[in-house]
């Protein structure tokens, strides 16, 4: 037998091993400063691509001013204890309501964070007689409760229908036996690469087969259909999603999550959420701060009009240049790059120390080896200079790494 830790020794996981070299500026970087295009990172200015403010809500200044308000009057702990025992509040119905008729649904609940919310409505809405069907892109959150799932689960290939026909018919066999029912998962937008799910055709499967769909649509709130609502109104099918879900990390710039559905399903969901009636209410300040965005969504598009503007000018500038930016659907950017994990170190050490522009860099296992991934996030905030200067900076790091300077100057970095 031999010690619990005794395996950190051998291994600390494929990111971990690059620890000693990455922390503190690959992973676990500081960026500091007022939440904007251009924040500081390691003592400079720059360009700033890794921040999930789509609509540059952060610093608004009648978001500051009742996020100011509300944290004066309330502090940061009332309402105290769990909303089933004495923290619930007419604020928090207040926004559930308004949430439910912005997504067009009958009901809603709030949540307290995006990535426990959504495990936690995985676990809940199915029994060990039920089968899960779920994208094989899909968010870790949404993997992490499948996991908690005590009966079936299958994956069925990215964005692919026939791959889900398939799995749906495996899962009827199942379910035939067992007395459950089906549940189908996928995103609204998948949040690496970019892509809508394929809600229209997943939905058009229900009139063959039996079951329930849940969407994930953290990056779709608030970015897309004509009022902001997301994936749903954007393919004209938000009838037919069962289960709507969305954070308030994204375009509202804040913390939180919410649920939306029938009455009947969100009544059981918020009688059975346990990470819901074991956790501490959502703070009364970011309720009163949520309703404020909220409100700043519905009633001033010309935020979202900026996005897409910003995003259209970015996307169309890096086709434009001969980049792969994949299937986007979405404000998510992916550049793809061909080149090792050291490669990809050095890559993105020089754009941020001598192009000064400061994006997320994923590789595998997120991704195939023998791929770099570098993120860009568009928001209302960025500026054409911005997107400019940052055109211009990718050409000339590709031509490096092409070159082979990358590769060279990576012979120096070793994993642990």
């Amino acid at each position: 037998m031999s010690d619990l830790f005794q395996k950190f020794n051998k291994s600390m996981g494929p990111l971990g091993k690059w620890a000693s070299i990455a922390e503190g500026y690959f992973v676990f970087p500081k960026l500091e400063g007022k939440i904007s295009n251009r924040m500081n990172f390691n003592g400079k200015e720059v360009i700033t691509w890794s921040v999930n403010d789509y609509l540059g809500l952060s610093n608004h200044p009648e978001v500051r001013k009742i996020d100011s308000e509300a944290a004066d009057e309330y502090g940061s702990a009332y309402p105290m204890g769990a909303r089933m025992m004495s923290g619930h509040t007419s604020m928090h119905e207040k926004l559930e309501n308004q949430l439910a008729d912005f997504v067009n649904k009958e009901s809603a609940y709030v949540l307290n964070f995006g990535y426990q919310g959504i495990l936690s409505i995985v676990d809940t809405l199915v029994s060990k007689n039920d089968v899960i069907v779920y994208d094989v892109d899909a968010h870790a959150c949404i993997v992490d409760g499948v996991r908690l799932h005590l009966g079936k689960r299958f994956t069925f290939k990215h964005n692919d229908i026939e791959s889900l026909v398939i799995n749906l018919k495996r899962a009827e066999k199942i379910v035939e036996k067992t007395g459950g029912g089906i549940l189908v998962i996928s995103e609204g937008v998948f949040g690496m690469r970019g892509e809508q799910g394929k809600i229209k055709e997943i939905v058009k499967l229900k009139n063959e087969y039996n079951f329930r769909l849940l969407v994930d649509d953290a990056h779709g709130f608030g970015t897309l259909g004509e009022t902001g609502s997301g994936v749903g109104e954007e393919q004209g099918v938000m009838d037919e999603i069962d289960v709507y879900f969305a954070t308030f990390a994204k375009s509202m710039a804040s913390t939180g999550a919410f649920v939306a559905g029938s009455k009947q399903v969100i009544k059981f969901l918020k009688y059975n959420m346990r990470s819901q009636m074991f956790a501490k209410s959502l703070q009364m300040q970011l309720v009163v701060g949520a309703l404020k965005r909220l409100e700043i969504l519905r009633n001033e598009p010309n935020h979202k009009a900026k996005l897409w503007d910003n995003v259209e000018m970015l996307q169309n500038g890096l086709k434009d240049n001969g980049f792969d930016i994949g299937k986007t659907q979405s404000c998510v950017t992916p550049v793809f790059l061909k080149g090792e994990v050291p490669e990809a170190m050095v890559l993105v050490k020089d754009l941020r120390e001598k192009y000064n522009i400061f994006c997320s860099i994923v590789v595998y296992p997120v991704i195939p080896k023998g791929l770099i991934l570098l993120r860009l996030i568009p928001t209302a905030t960025h500026t054409v200079e911005d997107i400019k200067e940052t055109l211009n900076s990718f050409s000339e790091i590709r031509e490096k790494l092409v070159g082979g300077y990358y590769k060279k100057l990576s012979e120096k970095f070793k994993a642990d």
